[in-house]
């Protein structure tokens, strides 16, 4: 009887240990995931000239460079810098999307140098572009783009259905032409069933990032025609845009899932299926915990009755 009363209250304080350990884990794999959806690839540049490094020096200032980009990604949006001295110097930028936390721009910077080394290998040049940020560097001397100069393009198979469509997705192009001169370089904003994005580099001036922006809209318009979605990434600027039949979802400022392109089903894409996920994981969450406890508790309540019974 005496093991018994000593052991019985002890296995339901062991198998709630057990569970708040199998909890904890499971929330950092919703953590993992949750941070998915701004760290899908949207495309890779890479110079086609494999950068000659006998000595190592510019490895050493892609290195440094790289390190000196994320330390930065903590506190700022945007970073341009360069490393090394004269013609061995590298120039590198990185620009998280304007809607990004610090934590969020910060996980999403960290891991664009190996994703460069992975995809690209050592050119001259790269570029690598995230749903939530991207980084690029280049030698000195190397020839710049022009900031007009389209980079890449998605636009969705699926094709709106019904007329007043493209009335539609003007104005909200418009609305994104007219936001971005507030001159904070990044906007978005709902029209009726239209979600539209935008953002310049950091350092681009507001006339410059007007342009830019316009003429992406109007490649959108003619390159995407009826698309449900589209992206048009431009050497200095980017904007994309959502139509939602049923209305555009409200949106946090603060959410990384601002933007999602859209399959040729005319539903979220992977690289956008972040947050409903988190949603369904946090049911099953709360779910498991609903139960785990009722476990515990029925546990814990034979326990008492069983030792009652030893009396």
């Amino acid at each position: 009887m005496k093991n018994s009363q000593m052991g019985l209250p002890i296995r339901p304080f062991y198998l709630l240990s057990l569970f708040l350990v199998i909890f904890s884990a499971l929330h950092l794999i919703l953590v993992a995931k949750s941070a998915s959806d701004y760290t899908t690839l949207i495309y890779k540049g890479c110079a086609k000239q494999s950068l000659s490094d006998p000595t190592g020096v510019y490895s050493q200032a892609i290195s440094t460079l790289f390190g000196t980009l994320i330390a930065q990604s903590s506190k700022a949006k945007f970073y341009k810098t360069s490393s090394g001295s004269g013609q061995n110097s590298i120039n590198g930028l990185f620009q998280c999307r304007g809607d990004l936390s610090n934590v969020d721009c910060y996980s999403c910077v960290s891991q664009l140098p190996t994703l460069i080394d992975k995809l690209c290998g050592k050119p001259v040049a790269a570029r690598i572009q995230l749903l939530g940020c991207y980084m690029l560097y280049e030698v000195q001397g190397f020839p710049e783009i022009s900031g007009l100069e389209l980079l890449y393009k998605t636009c969705s198979t699926k094709n709106a259905g019904g007329a007043g469509f493209e009335e539609i997705r003007d104005t909200a192009l418009n609305s994104l032409e007219n936001g971005m001169g507030s001159g904070n370089g990044f906007y978005t904003t709902n029209y009726q069933s239209m979600y539209v994005l935008g953002q310049c580099e950091g350092d681009l001036g507001s006339s410059d990032c007007n342009s830019c922006v316009t003429t992406a809209v109007q490649r959108a318009q003619v390159e995407c025609g009826s698309s449900v979605s589209g992206q048009i990434f431009l050497g200095k600027c980017f904007i994309g845009y959502n139509y939602y039949p049923n209305g555009a979802p409200k949106r946090s400022s603060s959410s990384s899932s601002s933007f999602s392109p859209e399959t040729s089903s005319g539903t979220p894409s992977s690289s956008g299926s972040g947050q409903n996920t988190g949603k369904t994981v946090a049911i099953i969450l709360g779910g498991a915990a609903g139960v785990g406890f009722l476990v515990i508790c029925l546990l814990f309540a034979r326990g008492l009755m069983k030792k009652h019974d030893d009396y």
